[in-house]
Formats: structure tokens, sequence, C-alpha cells
């Protein structure tokens, strides 16, 4: 197994800048996740590493190896795609053997001249394979579909076959581009823990692409967060969430995303026209922010709790409401913006809202996010009101 680096990786197609001067260290035996939203270069910086695509500058190392210059098939390199790329043809089995007998037949072919070695060496390769192939297909509990064509198989099944064949070359490097993007929801979830497994079990350096943030959430070592071809942050996922580097990341990661208010510092106050209370600040925090000045309040869904009038921070009328069971999101219309409030069920069903009725809220944080207006980069974070 080896690390990833990248260092100072540009791509270009024509005039356009699909990611510019990326510098990014991927950790021998690490998961890594690229996350960001579309558009934003995830997929084409993996495919640059994969070799599908060729890098306007800059380089790529596998371990001490530098291997931007070298073709797809020689780079030790696996990659599983979003739209699974199983050969149609071809049994479970042959798709998961494909790899592996196109690498015994490179070594063999430089022994063509002993006929007898050659017939021997070739019945031992192929029980080889057949061990490894029956090792693969138990690992992802598809021994019994090994006989079967990609046309007789569920998506699910086809998305585990493609892990497959990418397991079975055991690469220095497994790339995946959004492998459970065509799965249904339980699907999606149960294949998404077997993928972490697996990675643990077999300790192999992972490149995984995603737009979903709870994907990114709960498998990645650490998470790229990417916008308009420049890295924003890399930091675990703890990290990424509780103290984001800037306000994009802050309003990407979180599901719900995290909640913005213009505000300004009066007089020890935080002030704003979504507010109608305003909300005092200590010495310590005016010292840090600084007074008489503007910047954008950042605070999380949960962060919200409902009120009476008289002890709201912010009154708004409730435009949807969200019964997801364990809990209620509500969208509320303030006087320049909207924001979700997160609640447990119980709550929800105490207070019953409907759409168009008006309601209150307090902020009850532990801590808030201050970005700075013009630069949008966090002030200092967190923050915590007293």
């Amino acid at each position: 197994m080896a690390a990833v680096c990248l260092s100072g990786v540009t791509k270009k197609f024509g005039q356009n800048v699909v990611l510019q001067d990326i510098d990014l260290e991927v950790n021998d035996r690490e998961f890594m996740v690229l996350v960001g939203p579309s558009g934003c270069g995830k997929s084409t910086l993996l495919r640059l590493i994969a070799g599908l695509e060729e890098v306007t500058d800059g380089s790529i190392y596998l371990g001490d190896r530098q291997i931007n210059h070298l073709p797809p098939k020689a780079r030790d390199i696996a990659m599983v795609f979003q739209s699974y790329a199983l050969y149609p043809h071809m049994t479970v089995y042959n798709n998961i053997a494909f790899g592996l007998k196109r690498q015994k037949s490179q070594n063999l072919a430089q022994n063509l001249a002993k006929l007898a070695w050659f017939l021997a060496k070739n019945k031992k390769q192929r029980a080889e394979i057949d061990q490894r192939v029956q090792q693969v297909a138990d690992s992802l509990q598809i021994s019994h579909l090994l006989d079967r064509k990609p046309k007789e198989l569920s998506g699910g099944q086809k998305q585990r076959v493609a892990l497959g064949r990418a397991i079975a070359r055991n690469p220095q490097v497994f790339l995946m581009d959004e492998p459970l993007s065509n799965l249904d929801a339980q699907l999606r979830s149960d294949t998404r823990s077997q993928i972490v497994q697996l990675q643990k079990q077999l300790q192999v350096t992972t490149i995984y692409v995603t737009h979903d943030q709870v994907e990114a959430m709960t498998m990645g070592d650490r998470i790229v967060v990417l916008n308009k071809g420049d890295i924003q942050q890399v930091d675990t996922p703890l990290n990424i969430y509780r103290k984001p580097a800037n306000q994009f990341v802050a309003g990407f990661m979180g599901s719900p995303p995290m909640n913005f208010l213009p505000v300004n510092v009066v007089n020890g106050f935080l002030q704003g026209a979504s507010l109608i209370k305003a909300i005092a600040l200590n010495e310590l925090l005016l010292q840090e922010i600084g007074s008489d000045r503007p910047f954008t309040l950042g605070f999380r869904p949960e962060d919200l709790q409902p009120t009476t009038a008289d002890e709201a921070h912010i009154q708004g009328t409730v435009e949807l409401v969200e019964a997801l069971g364990s809990e209620t999101i509500v969208l509320l219309k303030l006087a320049d913006v909207e924001i979700r409030a997160r609640v447990s069920a119980d709550i929800g069903l105490e207070h019953h809202w409907q759409i168009g009725d008006r309601s209150f809220w307090r902020l009850y944080m532990n801590m808030f996010y201050a970005f700075d207006a013009l630069s949008v980069v966090t002030l200092h974070h967190p923050y915590r009101i007293i």
C-alpha cells in the first residue's frame, strides 16, 4: 500500500480551469472522502489520479513514484465507477476475475518458449484466480451470483460486483466515484457500511468521491471539501462540522445546513433585521469580534428552540414542516432570510405547526460562528454566548 500525493495539480479543458493548484496528501491506508457541489472538480481529480485524464500542470505521486506520466494500467490503481462499468457478456465470476487474468497473462507472455512450464504454471494460476474470486465473493456475499450475468442482477448486486472486481486485483489504491448514488436509501446505507468495513479489513488507501454529506461524515477518516476547483478545507469529519474554515464549508456540510443571519455589534449587543431581541455579548467576545461592525452570524438548526414571544430572539413565519419521525425540521421565513430549525419529534407534536403560522424561537447555543461579511472567512470559532 502507499500514500497518494498531489503537488500543484491543475487541470484545464481549453480555457476552462477545472482544478487550480491542488496540493493534497492522502496517507497510507487512509480513507479520504472528496465532497463538494456538482461541478466542483472532485470526479475530475479522481480521474487524474487514475490516469483517465491528463494533468495540465503539477505532479501526482504514488508513494515515492511519480505516476502522472504513466498509463492507467501501470499505476496499480483500481477504480469503481458510478455506472458500475461491468462487461455485459461476462458472468459475475469473469467480471471479477478479468483484471487478475490480465495480470497473470502479462507475466506468462515472457515465458511462452517453455510450453510445458507455461501449461503447468497456467493451471496453477487459474487455481489461484479461482481462490481469489471465491474469497472476494464470500466477503461481499455474492457467491451465489457467480454464474449470473449483469442483466440478471439488481443495482445493489451490480455495485458489489464492481467492488469485487476492484478488490480482487489487490491494488495499492482504490478510487471510488460516487458508487452508491444509484442505490435506494436502505441499500445505500447497508453498502456504505460494507465498504467501510472492507477498507478497514483490506487496509488499502482509498479515495472516495461523493456529493452526499452523510456519506462523507460517516465514511471518511478525513474529508476534502472542494468548491469551484479549490480545496476549502481538509480535516476530520468532526472538525469539518464543528470548526468550518469558512462560510461555504459551514453551509455545505450538515443536513440541514448551518443558518446565517446578517448582524451588527452595537454597544455590546448583536442586532439585526431578523433579531427581535438583541443578544448581549460579554467583554471577551467584544474584544475578539470588535464593536460597531457587521458580520454574518452562523448557527446550527439544532441550536434553535421554540419559546414565547417575550423570550424570543427570532420571529418567523412557518413555510414548511418536515416530520421525519425521530425529529421535525421547520423552515422559517424571517424578515430578510430563510432559516431551518431542528427539534425533537415530541416538540413537533406539541406545537403542531401549520404553514403560515407565526412562531417564536430562542437561540439556545453552546457556541456560534462569526463570518466576516466581506471576506467570508471565519473570524474566530467557536464563540460561546454567555
